[in-house]
């Protein structure tokens, strides 16, 4: 899942164990704050590469058995070592903040893709990790979740994105469908439009279904938490078709009713 701010996907639900709260906020608060460095206030470029930079360095320390400097890394250092949590899917996320700095815009979906793969699916690792279900085969069904979740949040947001000079569509399908930048900064919802989002939305569906067997696997809370999950991602994009594709005006949210809905599609092998 995504490591936005979690209007949509909560990653600390009321379903999540209590014995997985605390390692999961810290996860959460870790991500949160080097996402916030990318993202918030009005440093330069250079001063938020600087303080990702600095994280890098408390990463390090850790993987050195270091004494972290910070007590936001003493706490992960703690939650790493209980629970035995690989490093790499820490790095990938300074990464990955790191390119949303100096990275505004994708040539193409592949370089979408490799963008997800460090922004999103390390989430949906570590959580398979402290789950203790990070088989193979999990672990590849979370990162099409985690992908699809991601992709999900881009197209609902295109409009905030913008706001902050970036385009996350791929810039070779912006062109085939006839789609420029101008019309994004105006707004403008035509038949060009409807068909690039169309195909956006039907490919990232089709991402989301096949990594939904997942929720069949995990058992119990863990299991209904990644069912609703994947039904609050599928949920968004139906509401994406339902606006007939215009986010401009109708940026879809999930509210109360949604939430009764998901509950209803999240039985076990309802995908």
């Amino acid at each position: 899942m995504p490591v936005e701010h979690y209007e949509n996907f909560p990653v600390a639900s009321i379903l999540m164990p209590k014995r997985l709260r605390r390692p999961v906020a810290a996860i959460y608060h870790f991500a949160r704050a080097a996402d916030d460095i990318a993202d918030e206030g009005d440093l330069s470029d250079d001063q938020r590469l600087l303080q990702l930079d600095e994280f890098r360095a408390e990463l390090n320390r850790i993987a050195n058995e270091e004494t972290p400097f910070t007590p936001l890394f003493r706490n992960l250092a703690s939650i790493i070592e209980q629970y035995q949590l690989p490093l790499q899917p820490h790095y990938d996320l300074l990464d990955a903040f790191s390119q949303d700095v100096v990275t505004k815009r994708y040539d193409n979906y592949a370089d979408l893709l490799d963008y997800c793969r460090r922004s999103a699916n390390p989430v949906g690792i570590l959580m398979l990790h402290l789950y203790e279900e990070a088989t193979p085969v999990n672990l590849a069904y979370s990162d099409a979740i985690c992908t699809s979740l991601q992709l999900i949040n881009f197209w609902q947001d295109v409009s905030k994105d913008w706001a902050i000079a970036r385009i996350y569509l791929p810039l070779d399908e912006m062109a085939q469908y006839g789609v420029s930048e101008t019309q994004i900064a105006q707004g403008i919802c035509d038949e060009n439009w409807r068909r690039l989002m169309r195909f956006q939305i039907a490919r990232t569906r089709n991402l989301m279904l096949q990594g939904a067997p997942l929720g069949s696997i995990l058992t119990g809370r863990i299991g209904l938490e990644m069912r609703m999950i994947i039904a609050g991602g599928l949920r968004i994009l139906d509401k994406i078709e339902a606006a007939d594709y215009d986010i401009f005006r109708r940026r879809p949210v999930l509210r109360p009713l949604d939430w009764v809905i998901m509950l209803a599609k999240s039985a076990p092998h309802s995908y």
